[in-house]
């Protein structure tokens, strides 16, 4: 027989686990490393969908405007669509020069909103370009993406390493205040992106090839490296990424413990890498097999974790022992921290 005050006292314990992740949702500022929006310059169809982010308690997120499949000049159109539909939309969302910006959006009830590029090739060769990025919101940029470029190798080609240009940019990005992210390129261009990098470097959406085994995932080495230059690794909410197209909360929490356990809590965070228009990426891994092999596991129907799923993830943590300076770590205080080293006021 089940004891009569039994529904009673789950009803409470339930209760008192959303009132204790609603509190640390408003005593943290929540950041998502990496989201990603249609690749179509002028089609604001689904920015609304910002909205989702917003809802389910984030107070930052980093948009994607560009990645080394296309041509350069497309991140500086997305850029001009990004900003012009949010800046339409002051009652909702915040464009980010700041880390002041971030904080007063998050004060304000607003989305924070800022931008990040994909690769090399955005820049077309001319590191001088870094600057122009940067002073239109871009706060983060990944060198290489998947296959080499000028700058770097990828993760999916043989990695020739960090070129002279490279370190070029490295160079002029630690100028401006833009931070370095080794997500998607190769193992040896990471390390040495890392070893040359003065300013703490982040995986903005990567996982642990310990938890599973996949060309995009990284070393436990690159993970405690990151950790040692005061960077942080933003596990990805991919199901590819994750597992066998597995996006369970389950498994996105056995990744996010491994990096906690093999760099410490101070070094992990969230970068869903959610993609809000299923049919364009399914698209582009059609029409760009060299960027995304068929025996690499990509195909149609990639599962990830949505942006809703965040209060559950914080739920399932807790309940798992995590310390609550620790969740705030993961939720946005780790990222925020790399900000505050690295941004700079835009001159």
């Amino acid at each position: 027989m089940v004891p009569a005050n039994q529904g009673a006292q789950e009803s409470r314990q339930g209760t008192d686990a959303e009132s204790r992740v609603a509190g640390l949702l408003a005593a943290t500022v929540v950041w998502d490393n990496h989201a990603c929006m249609p690749m179509r310059p002028g089609d604001e169809s689904f920015l609304p969908q910002l909205q989702r982010h917003r809802q389910a308690g984030f107070d930052f997120v980093s948009l994607n405007v560009g990645f080394d499949i296309f041509e350069w000049r497309l991140a500086f159109e997305m850029l001009a669509t990004f900003r012009s539909w949010i800046q339409r939309h002051p009652g909702e969302y915040r464009l980010v020069d700041t880390v002041a910006d971030i904080r007063r959006a998050k004060a304000e009830g607003k989305l924070a909103v800022a931008f990040d590029v994909e690769g090399g090739n955005a820049l077309d060769g001319r590191p001088e370009l870094v600057e122009s990025y940067y002073r239109l919101g871009v706060r983060w940029m990944l060198l290489a993406y998947n296959k080499n470029n000028d700058l770097a190798g990828g993760c999916q080609d043989a990695d020739s390493g960090l070129t002279d240009l490279g370190r070029r940019v490295i160079d002029e990005m630690e100028r401006v205040g833009m931070v370095l992210c080794c997500s998607h390129m190769g193992q040896r261009s990471a390390r040495e992106a890392i070893e040359y990098s003065r300013h703490p470097v982040i995986f903005s959406h990567s996982n642990p090839q310990a938890v599973h085994a996949h060309p995009r995932n990284i070393s436990d080495d690159l993970i405690r490296a990151c950790a040692q230059s005061g960077g942080v690794v933003s596990v990805n909410g991919f199901g590819l990424f994750l597992g066998d197209n597995d996006n369970s909360t389950e498994t996105l929490l056995r990744h996010i413990e491994h990096v906690a356990d093999v760099a410490g809590p101070a070094h992990v965070g969230l970068g869903l890498d959610y993609l809000f228009d299923v049919q364009e990426l399914d698209e582009f891994m059609a029409g760009n097999p060299q960027m995304y092999p068929a025996d690499k596991g990509y195909s149609k129907g990639i599962r990830m974790i949505e942006p809703e799923r965040l209060p559950a993830i914080v739920e399932a943590l807790l309940r798992r022992g995590w310390k609550d300076d620790a969740v705030k770590g993961l939720l946005g205080g780790n990222n925020l921290r790399v900000a505050e080293q690295v941004w700079k006021p835009n001159a």
